[in-house]
């Protein structure tokens, strides 16, 4: 794979990974539920309407 290909490559997975977090975070606002992230290390729940 060219270093042309490998930077496309990145970015379309870059996109699809920032489209499937936007739909999970509209869903979970629809369902007014919590997601769990991490903050430095530690496990936080956030409500989706705190995003």
């Amino acid at each position: 794979m060219s270093e042309i290909e490998t930077k496309e490559l990145r970015d379309n997975i870059l996109n699809g990974l920032n489209i499937a977090l936007h739909r999970l975070i509209q869903e979970k606002k629809k369902t007014n539920s919590e997601l769990a992230i991490s903050n430095k290390g530690k496990v936080v729940k956030v409500r989706a309407n705190e995003l």
